[in-house]
């Protein structure tokens, strides 16, 4: 090989390697599809306590993936986190199906998971899903946990 094509072999893997790289910081972000998804509709949920719940995380059901949260705001008149789902069209959920904000893995982000309910009506474009479950946010546990034994100081109890 002469020099020359050496040079265009090295500049094609360094394009591929920065390529790479980009894939892989789109994929980390939930950016892997820049369409909006067009076949969607919105439904909203309220939360005591969204944890680190964040715009573009995954809305799941029996783990498959059937949207994405787009927003995430603060109701001024009950100070309730406002969470807004796009719900892909093919999937319905009956009226009374719940929302509980979940934690892939012990560590990992957090995700909307919806169970179906048993009612005959479906959710509509807009409709509010009522029954919500908060995040369990592991700071808070272990703080009770802490506290819990600090107050029994640390103690047995006889049986």
């Amino acid at each position: 090989m002469n020099k020359k094509s050496t040079e265009i072999l090295v500049g094609l893997f360094v394009v591929l390697g920065a390529l790479s790289l980009l894939f892989l910081a789109l994929k980390a972000a939930n950016l892997g599809s820049f369409a909006s998804g067009g076949d969607t509709y919105t439904l909203k949920a309220r939360f005591d306590n969204i944890g680190g719940l964040k715009a573009r995380a995954p809305v799941r059901s029996a783990g498959v993936n059937v949207g994405r949260v787009t927003s995430v705001t603060l109701d001024p008149q009950t100070f309730l986190g406002v969470v807004t789902l796009e719900v892909n069209k093919g999937v319905s959920f009956p009226k009374d199906s719940s929302a509980k904000i979940l934690t892939a893995g012990l560590l990992g982000d957090q995700y909307i998971g919806i169970e179906p309910g048993g009612d005959e009506k479906n959710l509509a474009a807009g409709d509010v899903i009522t029954q919500t479950q908060s995040a369990v946010v592991l700071e808070n546990l272990i703080g009770q946990f802490l506290f819990n034994k600090a107050a029994d100081g640390g103690e047995k109890k006889p049986q």
